[in-house]
């Protein structure tokens, strides 16, 4: 199956999200922004909209969409005394909105779409893998170079301040990557689905893991393999890949928790 370029591609875009999407997984889970990663996937459906009806990229017009949130809610967040879940509500709803009145606008069959909204491994084009392996290296340098100073945003902010870490700075980059690397994750993924490789690996690694460490490796691992087994599974039973690789994940999951359910009964005397 992997002697088929189409699939070569989906493989190695999935690769790179499977790495990027959990590693950046770990702060969201720690940072309780679950809804704040499902509502930066539905505002992408406006930058969608948008490059069908101009011809440009929608792939590209839904990066900067999903940027340009992502940095309204940074911004009203601290300008403003409105909750993050009301600010994420109200702009990422409205996005939506926005796309499907758009969208509203283009008559006929749009395949382009619905492969961002339940995601195709066909829809991964030469110039999208590039775009993708490139951008998921750059979000994975600065997660290393900063890995630290967002440990410590995502446990204390205090003490980060107290270590005087350029708090706002970072904040603003973390929302921005969070925002990105979800778009990327769109094309394989869907819309519909993307926000669940941000959410369910670091889920399943927080069961499991002994240390921090471990629990940013365990999901980065957890993230490989539903990629490579959901691909295996969808090509050899004509499923859609992004919901495939996303029920491997969820069954994993309830099979962690059942099995640890069962090891604490045991254990208690």
């Amino acid at each position: 199956m992997f002697d088929l370029p189409f699939m070569q591609r989906a493989l190695m875009a999935g690769l790179a999200l499977g790495l990027v999407l959990p590693f950046l997984g770990v702060f969201v889970t720690l940072r309780r922004m679950s809804f704040f990663g499902d509502g930066v996937a539905h505002a992408t459906l406006a930058g969608v909209a948008i490059g069908i009806l101009t011809g440009f990229s929608p792939f590209l017009a839904a990066l900067g969409i999903g940027a340009l949130f992502g940095a309204a809610v940074f911004l009203l967040e601290r300008k403003t005394t409105i909750s993050s879940d009301a600010l994420i509500g109200v702009l990422f709803t409205g996005g939506l909105a926005l796309g499907i009145v758009l969208i509203s606008l283009q008559h006929g069959y749009q395949p382009e779409l619905l492969s961002f909204l339940f995601g195709s491994i066909l829809a991964i084009s030469s110039q999208d893998l590039g775009i993708i392996l490139v951008a998921s290296a750059v979000i994975l340098l600065l997660l290393l170079k900063w890995l630290r100073q967002f440990t410590l945003l995502a446990l204390d902010k205090e003490t980060a301040w107290l270590y005087k870490v350029p708090i706002e700075l970072l904040d603003f980059t973390f929302y921005v990557l969070v925002c990105v690397t979800i778009v990327l994750g769109v094309k394989l993924l869907g819309i519909i689905l993307v926000s669940a490789l941000l959410i369910i690996p670091p889920t399943i690694a927080k069961m499991l893991a002994p240390s921090f460490k471990s629990l940013i490796l365990e999901s980065v691992i957890a993230g490989e393999l539903f990629i490579v087994s959901g691909l295996i599974l969808s090509y050899a039973f004509d499923l859609p890949s992004g919901a495939t690789i996303i029920l491997v994940g969820v069954v994993t999951f309830f099979l962690v928790v059942i099995s640890r359910i069962a090891l604490s009964s045991r254990l208690r005397p």
